[in-house]
């Protein structure tokens, strides 16, 4: 994506001509890395949240609640997926092309499904993961 952009920089401001595909080659780069980045956000615990309960519970009060925002996103990104790929196989059916690169519109949608599918999977680890430690305090 950076490459695109700065090929196109050096074609309009030095070579005096742009590029037609490369701008919308950058933004449809764009909604897939950041689809994806949820995903790894999720592995590596990383976005942002709010923490005031965890700070005031206990440990076996932390896991409880970590499984059920868990289990809340979880709830989230299936309707995600639901909705998007609803999306994606109307734009796929209809053959809707993009302008400059003439690729199928239905494969930048589909970057929703896909990457709340594996935000999905990344969440449904860290429940079985979170659940054992619970069980760990438990026993």
């Amino acid at each position: 994506m950076v490459l695109v952009i700065f090929l196109q920089v050096i074609m309009r401001y030095v070579l005096g001509s742009s590029l037609s595909w490369s701008e919308e080659l950058a933004r449809y780069c764009f909604i897939w890395s950041v689809y994806i980045g949820i995903s790894y956000g999720v592995k590596r615990k990383r976005h942002i949240s709010v923490d005031v309960l965890l700070v005031m519970l206990k440990e076996r009060g932390r896991l409880i609640l970590t499984i059920l925002t868990n289990c809340l996103f979880i709830i989230f990104a299936a309707i995600i997926i639901y909705y998007g790929a609803d999306i994606t196989i109307r734009l796929l059916s209809w053959g809707q092309d993009s302008p400059a690169l003439q690729i199928p519109m239905g494969v930048v949608y589909l970057a929703a499904p896909i990457g709340l599918g594996l935000c999905i999977i990344r969440l449904m680890q860290d429940i079985l993961l979170t659940a054992k430690k619970l069980k760990n305090k438990i026993t």
